[in-house]
């Protein structure tokens, strides 16, 4: 989407190619530091990139729990 090859992208944020690439290929996450940087280059904060991130995590974690997540119960409050 910036229309720029990966490795100006990399060298824009400061970090090696590795790098981007990990975090792109799912093999890294988005670290306060990175979403840093990518709100900076994108003009958009660290916000939008730390929710990206809370947001995959937990899609992930409720994924690997599956059904052992649904036999909790829920407590009510009195």
């Amino acid at each position: 989407a910036l229309d720029r090859p990966k490795a100006e992208i990399a060298k824009l944020l400061g970090v090696s190619r590795q790098t981007l690439y990990d975090v792109l290929n799912e093999k890294q996450p988005v670290t306060p530091g990175m979403a840093l940087r990518f709100g900076k280059l994108c003009g958009n904060g660290p916000n939008l990139w730390l929710n990206l991130q809370k947001r995959y995590d937990l899609h992930r974690a409720e994924q690997e729990l599956g059904d052992s997540l649904k036999k909790i119960p829920t407590l009510k409050v009195a």
